[in-house]
């Protein structure tokens, strides 16, 4: 006769299936429509993370960060040739802008692309939000605020590419993803373990019943 050592958790699994968009209307807010990961950096550390919140703001020298302080990796020039952090400012405007313009409004658009209005009406592409994407999502680590770690370990596909090409999904700006959560299908499960468990319960009711029987005719 086997004896087994009861049950255990096996693996916890991630499941990075994509969630409702909800519109927020904050132009800092962006949102993945598809496959895909924003990388975020800790410059305090220099580590880079994963993270499908895009739940970002500016702080107070332009960057675009995560409400931990990490900033939005992309390319960083306005020739989108270099990588580095997103940073909405006056560098690299066009020489026939005035030079006292200002910054009077900016937009992300679908491919990342931070565009930047100028108050004499010239505008410009400061620069670009990347994405990326991994061969073993499973293999990320969590490390809270909905971050991932683990970066190397989960394969990276390639260089964080533009959003909507190398089967990355497009950005949406102004929106958040939401939970992917299904609350149906998690509360139909839990009544269904629920009710195994309460049927559990009675046979082992059921079998104690029928033992005292047994203890009840021998005497």
């Amino acid at each position: 006769m086997q004896i087994g050592s009861g049950v255990g958790t096996a693996s916890i699994k991630n499941l990075f299936t994509q969630g409702a968009v909800s519109s927020t209307g904050n132009q800092t807010d962006l949102a993945v429509s598809g496959d895909g990961f924003f990388m975020v950096r800790d410059t305090l550390e220099n580590r880079d993370f994963a993270t499908r919140s895009g739940d970002f703001r500016l702080d107070g020298n332009g960057y675009l960060i995560t409400n931990q302080g990490q900033r939005v990796q992309g390319f960083s020039d306005t020739g989108l040739a270099t990588r580095g952090d997103i940073q909405i400012d006056l560098a690299g405007m066009p020489a026939t802008s005035d030079p006292a313009a200002s910054i009077v409004s900016y937009t992300i658009n679908g491919e990342g692309k931070v565009n930047i209005n100028l108050s004499d009406g010239t505008a410009f592409v400061r620069g670009q939000v990347l994405l990326q994407n991994f061969r073993d999502p499973q293999a990320l680590v969590k490390e809270g605020n909905n971050l991932y770690s683990g970066v190397a370990s989960a394969g990276p596909l390639s260089a964080t590419a533009s959003p909507g090409t190398n089967g990355l999904g497009k950005i949406q700006s102004g929106a958040l993803e939401l939970s992917n959560v299904d609350l149906a299908n998690e509360f139909t499960s839990l009544i269904t373990t629920q009710r195994a468990f309460q049927a559990n319960a009675k046979i082992i009711t059921t079998s104690d019943e029928m033992l005292q029987e047994l203890v009840n005719l021998k005497r």
